[in-house]
């Protein structure tokens, strides 16, 4: 027993002297929990979203219109980026379980996760940030698959955002929102590049006959 002791003691002083400096930062990273330094945590407000409300984490791509000038998008819709949008938000929703609903139009997605989830104790900052990374890493990730020999020549950037609806009403009110900005958007651009790629007209000129079309009507009979 007195040898068995001794062998093993003889080993722990070589791994101290093969390791010295692991040894040193594990001892360091254990007392670190309790140093002086630990109240800075107290900067760190917490961020919880309301209960039993639907939390909806909206991205949108920032600068989305230079980026795709750059990279050759069709207009007036590209089947390529609207289908590699729609993989970027499969593997968000492939993570993310709770998240039951997913909405994308253009260059943004809007992620609904259920009432009653606790991801991440339902910290707003670390569902928004965690959403966008993922869904921003897997845009590139995925991008050759889709575009081919065309090459990223920059990163993109989306911006995130998180908003909670407390009702069943308040969650169809938001989806027909964005629902009727792709109706909006959708028939503005189909008009827009059709006159201009299709008839010859120039950007300025279809913009000032496309105004016209956006005037309210003044009749009362409307």
């Amino acid at each position: 027993m007195f040898r068995h002791k001794l062998c093993h003691n003889i080993k722990s002083m070589k791994t101290e002297r093969r390791d010295p400096i692991r040894r040193h930062f594990s001892t360091s990273e254990r007392n670190m929990a309790k140093s002086k330094y630990e109240y800075v945590k107290n900067f760190e407000l917490p961020d919880p979203c309301l209960p039993n409300c639907w939390i909806v984490v909206r991205i949108d791509g920032r600068g989305f219109s230079r980026f795709a000038d750059i990279h050759g998008y069709v207009k007036p819709n590209d089947v390529r980026g609207l289908n590699l949008m729609t993989r970027a938000a499969m593997c968000v929703m492939d993570e993310f379980r709770d998240i039951c609903l997913a909405f994308g139009q253009s260059d943004e997605y809007s992620f609904v996760f259920r009432k009653d989830t606790n991801l991440f104790s339902r910290r707003a900052s670390k569902l928004m940030t965690t959403v966008n990374s993922l869904f921003s890493s897997s845009f590139v990730f995925h991008w050759v698959g889709f575009f081919g020999p065309i090459r990223l020549q920059y990163p993109p950037t989306f911006d995130a955002r998180v908003v909670m609806y407390p009702t069943d009403k308040n969650l169809r009110d938001y989806l027909g929102w964005r629902q009727a900005d792709v109706h909006v958007n959708n028939l503005y651009n189909t008009a827009f590049w059709g006159l201009v790629l299709k008839k010859g007209f120039s950007n300025a000129q279809v913009q000032e006959l496309l105004h016209f079309a956006h005037m309210p009507c003044i009749c009362h009979k409307c």
